[in-house]
């Protein structure tokens, strides 16, 4: 296969769904950018109501191939008032970054997603989740591509105006260890923002099909 190919294999499950994770998980276009091997890392259902978008994997997501698995996963699922089993179940909660793979680092530090990336899978897999209610847009990529101008001139910015794009989407500051004095510095987040939060993830989690309670 080509560098540029995301053909599906023979193998490739025939469910509509499935294909396209496939193809995601095939895909190659970025490369040439990349550190590593490409190797998308998301979690998706087309049941999931809840959609979860970071910025790109860092190391340790790209060898264990699981996301948030880390301080800062430790700290958003205190945020969103969920357990890991039900952080990780897809069929409720999906986990889209805005790169899927990880795109290396320079003096420490993660570079930024691939540009290439969230215009080409994010409209597809989104059109493929429509039972999305909300999108947690966490770090400035995040926001900086679901919300394009609507956005703060800082994440601060954007973070203090989350009722303008609530209850459909809201953007959060990334729950990293380098954040914590932003967290210090800005108590409102704590006190405004998580309160709603945890109500609208455990709202949209609690309910199944035609509003049945989760078995």
């Amino acid at each position: 296969m080509s560098k540029q190919s995301n053909a599906i294999s023979p193998s490739t499950p025939a469910d509509p769904f499935d294909a396209l994770l496939a193809r995601v998980r095939a895909c190659t276009v970025c490369a040439p950018h990349l550190p590593n091997p490409p190797k998308p890392i998301l979690r998706a259902s087309p049941t999931a109501r809840l959609l979860i978008v970071g910025q790109a994997p860092g190391r340790r997501v790209h060898e264990t191939g699981i996301p948030w698995n880390d301080p800062s996963g430790d700290l958003l699922r205190q945020w969103l008032g969920v357990s890991r089993d039900t952080f990780y179940d897809e069929t409720r909660i999906a986990i889209v970054p805005t790169g899927l793979c990880y795109p290396g680092t320079v003096k420490g530090s993660d570079l930024p997603p691939r540009p290439e990336c969230a215009p080409l899978w994010h409209p597809a897999l989104r059109a493929a989740m429509p039972r999305i209610e909300l999108i947690l847009l966490i770090g400035t990529w995040a926001q900086a591509y679901y919300l394009g101008d609507r956005r703060g001139r800082t994440l601060t910015d954007t973070v203090r105006a989350w009722r303008g794009f609530f209850p459909g989407c809201l953007p959060l500051p990334h729950p990293s260890p380098r954040n914590r004095l932003w967290l210090k510095r800005n108590p409102w987040f704590d006190a405004e923002v998580i309160p709603v939060l945890r109500e609208r993830v455990g709202s949209l989690l609690t309910a199944g099909d035609n509003g049945a309670p989760y078995q």
